[in-house]
Parts: C-alpha cells; sequence; structure tokens
C-alpha cells in the first residue's frame, strides 16, 4: 500500500528544501488531540492499537455526519476518516494510520492529559532502539515491561497482545524502519521485522520473535530453524534475531538477542 501525504507537507518540502513534518501548523490539528481524548469505551485501546501499527475494524453506518454528535468509538474514529487523521479499508471495513506524518501526530496528541502514561511509552522508545542495537539483553526486558505498565489497560493474554506492547515501544524506530507484522517466510511468519529505510543502510535489519509463557530460546530457535532470515530477499548485512518473552505467572519480560550476517 503506497501512503499518501498532506499536500501542505509536500508543498513545503520542496519549497524550504526541508524535509519535515507540517501537518501540525494547520487548524485541523487541534481538532485530533479534541476529539482522541472523548471518553468513550474503548477509543484508547484503538487509538494504541493504531499507533502500533495495527488495523481496527469500524462500523461506519451510525454517523451523524456532523462533528458534535458522537454515540459510540466508532462514530469518533469515523469523523478522523473525515478529517484525514484515519485511511480507511472498504474489503474490511477497517481504518488505520496512514503515514508516519500521521502517526507523528497522534504522539503529539497523547503528550498531556489521561494519556500521559502512552506518552511515555512513546518517549522511552528511543532508548530502548538503542539499547537493542546495542544488544543490551536485560535493559531491552526492564523496557518493554515499563512500557507493559504504561499500557497497562490492553489485556495481556497472547502474543497478539504482546506486539501491540512492543510495536509502540518501538515507535521511534519507524523514523529509521519499515516495519512489518506477520511477516511471510515459507515456513510461517515472524512476528515482526525491521528493515532498515534506505535513508538509514548502516543499521542492521531486526527480526522479532514474541513468546507468551515460553522461553525467549525459544524463540531465538524458532528464528532459525524456521529460516526467517532467508526469507529477507535481497538484504544483505546484519541482522539481529531478537527473542522477547512474557511469563503470565510472574509478570516478568525476558529478551535474547543474537547476531547473523547474511
Amino acid at each position: 500500500m503506497q501512503e499518501v501525504y498532506n499536500p501542505r507537507s509536500v508543498v513545503s518540502v520542496m519549497e524550504n528544501g526541508t524535509f519535515d513534518n507540517y501537518w501540525n501548523r494547520t487548524e485541523t490539528f487541534e481538532a485530533l488531540k479534541i476529539y482522541i481524548d472523548l471518553n468513550f469505551d474503548g477509543l484508547r485501546e484503538a487509538v494504541i492499537a493504531l499507533m502500533a501499527g495495527e488495523r481496527h475494524h469500524i462500523n461506519t453506518k451510525n454517523f451523524a455526519n456532523d462533528m458534535s454528535t458522537f454515540q459510540d468509538k466508532d462514530d469518533v474514529l469515523t469523523l478522523l476518516i473525515h478529517l484525514g487523521y484515519l485511511g480507511y479499508d472498504f474489503s474490511t471495513s477497517s481504518v488505520f494510520i496512514p503515514n508516519q506524518e500521521i502517526l507523528s501526530e497522534y504522539a503529539s496528541s497523547v503528550r498531556s492529559g489521561d494519556w500521559s502514561c502512552v506518552a511515555k511509552a512513546v518517549k522511552a522508545s528511543e532508548e530502548l532502539l538503542a539499547c537493542t542495537l546495542d544488544m543490551e539483553e536485560e535493559k531491552v526486558a526492564r523496557s518493554i515491561e515499563a512500557a507493559h505498565l504504561e499500557t497497562s489497560h490492553l489485556t495481556y493474554n497472547d502474543e497478539n497482545a504482546l506486539a501491540y506492547t512492543i510495536s509502540l515501544a518501538y515507535y521511534t524506530a519507524r523514523r529509521k524502519y519499515l516495519v512489518v507484522r506477520e511477516f511471510p517466510t515459507g515456513k510461517g511468519f515472524a512476528d515482526l521485522v525491521y528493515l532498515p529505510r534506505p535513508t538509514h543502510p548502516e543499521l542492521p535489519a531486526m527480526i522479532i520473535e514474541l513468546k507468551w509463557n515460553k522461553s525467549t530460546r525459544a524463540a531465538i530457535d524458532q528464528i532459525k530453524e524456521r529460516q526467517y532470515v532467508h526469507a529477507l530477499t535481497g538484504y544483505k548485512g546484519r541482522i539481529l534475531l531478537v527473542g522477547i518473552s512474557y511469563d503470565k505467572s510472574t509478570k516478568k519480560h525476558s529478551c535474547k538477542i543474537e547476531e547473523w550476517e547474511q
């Protein structure tokens, strides 16, 4: 899927010669924070999942077609489609954040008020990425654990929910990486794959495998046994194999990182 960017930002880049996000210099930017702050059940969880790169199924048929009458979270999300803050997939009736430009505005909008817990997790993502690249396993585990605590209203009952928290925790990485969830490998699906963008060829690729109530060793072994690295067709260079596990009984996270050269 191709990303579509705000025309104002495209024109400003061409005029100024500086690649930046100019969306927040428009009046509609203020509307985003107002609407995502509305206290509807499930809205917070939906926005967190969207920021983590997920798609969220909604019902658009009950929307009153105005900017003040809302019955539930689906009405709010439908309005955000009209305002350009969400994309809509007609084939699945689901919404998604269409590009990095708009994703950064969601991050800006959650930096205050009741969203401060999410903002804290997003802010810590720069350090988490640095620790991962330095292969500091204990620090990565503690950072993921902190991100889990900050977003604890997400139900942690399987690897899918764990992926939400980790995707959000690695928010900063999206500026430097193309992120693929459930990457097809021919022998299964890698949970998360981070491929360096052309502007950052110095960075290693990362394959992250998640385990719930299993060991990080099992995660790394699965990456190797199913030959996930060979699915990165055309990629040559350093790859970090990252196994992250969550123990439901102890509420502890663990991490194991190994290098692979391809």
